[in-house]
């Protein structure tokens, strides 16, 4: 199975400051994943998408409009968003 989170749901918008950002680094700016050992690990087995293709590679850049998917408790998908985080 593909993770694509097909839950139905619209995805999580999660805003990113520059041009784009490393898978890896995305799924902690994004609070799936707490650690960069634990992102690696979601990428290296199989439980993760970009726009519904299964995606290996934890350096694959993003960039707005790219739409992740993670396989798992919630089956939650993200949408990679132009602007800073928003803090307030």
């Amino acid at each position: 199975m593909t993770p694509s989170g097909g839950s139905g749901q619209a995805p999580t918008r999660v805003p990113i400051t520059g041009d784009e950002i490393r898978l890896d680094q995305f799924l902690k700016w994004a609070g799936v994943a707490a650690t960069g050992g634990q992102a690696k690990a979601l990428v290296q087995t199989g439980r993760v998408s970009v726009n519904e293709q299964q995606e290996f590679r934890r350096g694959r850049k993003l960039r707005p409009g790219d739409i992740v998917g993670v396989e798992g408790q919630d089956e939650k998908t993200y949408e990679v968003a132009k602007g800073g985080r928003d803090d307030s």
